[in-house]
């Protein structure tokens, strides 16, 4: 143990979580690294370990408390208390509501939703007594729109902002200064496209416009480190939130249209490859997915809302440079 802050991440093996785990060993976190599958798991604590940070990897299902309480502990015994908890692990299945099994729609629920509970419950268990620490939670612009082909998701993304929401007000009430944050992510370049389960024709992919996951990572990490009660990440995501609050018809219509061809690329499936939905898919499967060429690598946007005093101070030079020009 040492003065590092320490961090755990779940779904720590591969896409945002991934990127994650890098950008925290790069500004000296230790961390504790949960998902299910080992390869990927083994290959983010190498990474971390070269950076210098102590790590400890930890193959946990998050629909299971008494794994995640587990992981907790390891964590602290061998690195000290957590002081960020970063709620990611998800998984999904690409299919219309009425093609979707009771107990797909069941599984999608129990991780992306019940995993995020679950790991809130174990981080407010250490964190409270302490009377310090940091949760995010992170979500996704389909918090506030429900798309087609993701009803399980998008009802999972919707219910953790209930979720926190709540938490985040009994914290209060009680005069707790924890802090839970959500990070609100846009659609992103990770493997999940490639690893997800799918009833559709042709293979996934993200809803242009793409940003890789260090764009996550950035906002994440910033999350940690900063008092933001919610972070919208991208263009596309607060264009989302806001097209929903004042037009929720229209973005329907649209997606109606448009929402179920824009999440499959022009190739068609493989209805024997594997997908991880029950289960991990061996192999390392890294932080990036398929869409190198199409996605962003960073976002005008995030730098905006991360730099508010910068933008403001801009704008009031500006506007003073054109009430000077005025006046000559």
């Amino acid at each position: 143990m040492n003065d590092r802050p320490v961090a755990l991440i779940t779904g720590a093996s591969a896409g945002v979580g991934r990127a994650t785990a890098r950008l925290l060993a790069e500004r000296r976190y230790d961390m504790g690294l949960v998902a299910r599958g080992t390869d990927g798991l083994d290959a983010a604590r190498k990474e971390a370990e070269a950076a210098g940070v102590g790590t400890v990897a930890i193959s946990a299902d998050v629909t299971e408390p008494d794994q995640i309480a587990a992981a907790a502990e390891r964590t602290e015994a061998a690195l000290g208390p957590i002081d960020v908890w970063i709620n990611n692990a998800m998984t999904t299945v690409f299919a219309p509501f009425v093609e979707l099994t009771p107990e797909e729609f069941d599984r999608v629920t129990r991780v992306t939703y019940l995993g995020v509970v679950n790991g809130t419950r174990t981080a407010l268990e250490r964190m409270r007594p302490r009377g310090r620490g940091t949760i995010i939670q992170v979500g996704s612009a389909l918090a506030y729109r429900g798309i087609p082909l993701q009803s399980a998701y998008c009802g999972a993304k919707h219910a953790i902002k209930g979720f926190t929401e709540s938490v985040r007000t009994e914290l209060a009430n009680a005069g707790s200064p924890i802090r839970v944050t959500m990070v609100q992510l846009p659609a992103l370049n990770t493997p999940q496209f490639e690893l997800c389960r799918a009833k559709v024709p042709n293979e996934p992919q993200p809803v242009p416009p793409i940003y890789q996951p260090e764009v996550a990572a950035e906002a994440i990490v910033w999350a940690a480190e900063h008092d933001r009660r919610e972070l919208l990440v991208g263009m596309p995501t607060v264009a989302t939130v806001w097209g929903n609050r004042l037009a929720p018809g229209v973005l329907d219509r649209i997606l109606a249209r448009r929402g179920v061809a824009s999440q499959q690329t022009p190739r068609r499936r493989d209805p024997t490859r594997p997908d991880n939905l029950l289960k991990p898919v061996p192999g390392d499967h890294g932080a990036h997915g398929g869409f190198d060429r199409d996605a962003r690598p960073r976002s005008g946007q995030l730098w905006a809302t991360t730099h508010r005093g910068v933008v403001a101070g801009g704008l009031v030079a500006l506007a003073a440079a054109a009430w000077r020009a005025s006046r000559r």
